[in-house]
């Protein structure tokens, strides 16, 4: 399970990192860097996957291109970029691994990679402490020239580590996978990749989840297969979801949802459509619509709440405006589905979001689950700082909820230097 990205110079960022917990939020202002680290994410869950590194920034005919491609991946003017990831394999074993880039000429290749694995002493309660009991470097590389077509992974010996010569267009990481390696290597290499591989961008576009979808057993990025998805589901398995579906999708309109679900069509029962029942007018009678006549807003919902209830556990799921297309008065209800169904699955949850009602639901009591990402104001490069670690926040709320404070821009404006708290008193009609 992921609990740490590291980001330098990648895209708009220098030198940050970002701590996941359970539930995450990401908070900011347009190109304050929110999608740049979401990039990160993609970019660790295609290379573990076994996408070259240029593939994976520029895309292929499986794989769409990330925003900015490979001339957009290190921060200008450079040419270097890392990215990195600490996963938690039990309460006291995690791993560290990072790997560095170059990019030139439209393409991009590996200059050096490592894997440590730290082990930290038990306290009483059993739990982890803060001591470190060992740390062993898995693998490291050597340093190679830029024109250098492969790279040599020292490969932990208890001496000087034993060279593996790979390549530079995939990550060492996957390259070692299949091979063979002592237990302390294969453990972690297995450990991270799994991580990484679980990671999902969940970003549902109404419009392509509104035809018919053939049977799946994945859920797709846009989700236009939720229909194929939930279908193709074990009875058991497909009622259980299908009645998670209905009683938070009850929760949306105005009136009566009384059922959500997913139901084969065709001669060969290949493909499948999403439904939904409703009694609008009161009326008793039920009317059956299918997803070409649901809102974006309850598409969108639908394809989150599916997300959760089918990923599997210790996977993290990400989701950029998440609240986009929900009314702000569904914000608590969104809330608590996140934090219950996220808890009993066992998968973490980062989102980013602009929404204050959203901010608002989730109370002062979740403020250290909340990042803000703003812009430096002297270097202009993005950077990630956790809300309660701003130093001014006791009086910034007491001027008001997170939710008003980041409508206003009062946080942003806390994090640069000509702060004013007489700014923070203006009437709110000003």
């Amino acid at each position: 399970m992921i609990t740490e990205l590291q980001l330098e110079n990648w895209k708009s960022y220098e030198k940050s990192s970002l701590q996941i917990d359970p539930l995450t939020i990401i908070i900011g202002t347009n190109a304050s860097g929110k999608s740049n680290a979401l990039d990160a994410f993609v970019l660790l869950n295609r290379i573990a996957s076994g996408a070259m590194l240029t593939t994976a920034l520029q895309g292929d005919g499986a794989l769409p291109p990330m925003r900015g491609g490979v001339d957009w991946a290190a921060q200008k003017p450079g040419t270097k970029f890392s990215v990195g990831a600490t996963c938690r394999a039990d309460e006291l074993t995690i791993y560290e691994y990072r790997i560095e880039c170059r990019v030139s000429d439209n393409r991009c290749d590996v200059i050096s990679e490592q894997l440590f694995r730290k082990k930290y002493r038990a306290n009483k309660l059993g739990k982890r402490s803060d001591f470190i009991a060992g740390k062993m470097r898995l693998f490291r590389t050597d340093p190679c020239t830029d024109e250098a077509p492969n790279i040599v992974a020292r490969l932990y010996n208890e001496k000087n580590g034993a060279p593996r010569t790979l390549g530079r267009s995939h990550a060492v990481l996957f390259q070692l996978v299949g091979q063979k390696l002592r237990q302390e290597i294969q453990d972690g290499v297995t450990e991270v990749i799994a991580s990484l591989k679980e990671i999902f961008l969940l970003d549902p576009i109404p419009s392509h989840m509104r035809a018919y979808s053939p049977l799946a057993d994945k859920l797709d990025s846009d989700a236009k297969n939720i229909a194929g998805v939930i279908a193709a589901l074990p009875d058991n398995k497909q009622k259980d979801i299908e009645y998670a579906l209905t009683k938070y999708a009850t929760k949306l309109p105005e009136r009566d949802i009384h059922r959500v679900y997913a139901e084969t069509v065709g001669k060969f029962k290949s493909d499948a459509m999403l439904y939904c029942e409703e009694d609008w007018l009161k009326s008793g009678e039920l009317h059956t619509i299918d997803a070409r006549g649901m809102s974006d807003g309850t598409l969108r919902f639908l394809a989150i709440l599916t997300a959760l209830l089918t990923r599997p556990k210790g996977s993290l799921l990400v989701i950029e405006e998440i609240d986009n297309g929900l009314h702000p008065s569904r914000a608590s209800m969104l809330l608590d589905m996140l934090k219950t169904i996220g808890m009993q699955r066992g998968v973490d949850i980062l989102a980013t979001t602009h929404n204050p009602a959203l901010l608002d639901a989730m109370g002062t009591e979740m403020v250290p689950f909340i990042t803000v990402a703003y812009r430096d104001r002297k270097t202009g490069h993005s950077a990630l700082i956790l809300l309660e670690d701003i130093k001014e926040l006791p009086k910034l709320l007491a001027q008001g909820t997170v939710g008003r404070l980041s409508s206003k821009g009062l946080i942003e404006k806390s994090l640069q230097r000509s702060f004013n708290f007489e700014e923070l008193s203006e009437p709110d009609n000003v």
